[in-house]
């Protein structure tokens, strides 16, 4: 389904992304980053706060190794970590957390089901590894287009999201 090579690219991708996001939402004040613009995670501050929960709960599935996300639910996602300099850090560094994980992977790792417990379903749920992968990297691009939508709105310019000009490509 999926390669190494793609899983490296999405991984570059999400890093040079969030960069961009990032920096934009740095041009706010907190109280705007903050302010519930009616997104489905309410704001900008708590979008990222899910994205970056998201991220981490994927990989601790994934890996077993990585930490487990502050957050233990969807609902307190958005909350978890209040502090803007605090996000930010915990945010680059784990798309480094990321990134190293994607080095490592051999096309072996994408092969078969994987098994997880869903606090979502509040059950076991077994599904291809190679899918699970593939949508921990369709959540953040969803997420970030939200915060994309949201900066505009705000009168603030994100990068280009295209993977063709991603600066790595260039």
């Amino acid at each position: 389904m999926i390669t190494p090579e793609y899983v490296q690219l999405m991984a570059r991708y999400n890093a040079w992304q969030n960069l961009s996001l990032y920096n934009g939402a740095d041009r706010l004040p907190d109280s705007e980053r903050k302010r519930d613009c009616g997104a489905f995670f309410g704001s900008i501050h708590g979008t990222l706060c899910h994205l970056l929960f998201g991220d981490q709960a994927w990989l601790h599935r994934f890996t077993g190794t990585t930490p487990a996300p502050r957050a233990k639910s969807i609902l307190e996602s958005t909350t978890a970590i209040a502090d803007w300099e605090e996000l930010k850090r915990e945010r680059f560094a784990f798309d480094q957390v990321i990134s190293d994980w994607a080095q490592s992977l051999d096309a072996h790792a994408l092969l078969g089901d994987h098994t997880w417990t869903s606090g979502a379903m509040k059950r076991d749920v077994t599904r291809p590894m190679g899918m699970l992968v593939a949508h921990m990297f369709n959540h953040q691009t969803h997420h970030r287009g939200q915060v994309h939508c949201l900066l505009t709105q705000a009168g603030i310019k994100p990068e280009d999201t295209d993977i063709p000009f991603m600066p790595s490509l260039m």
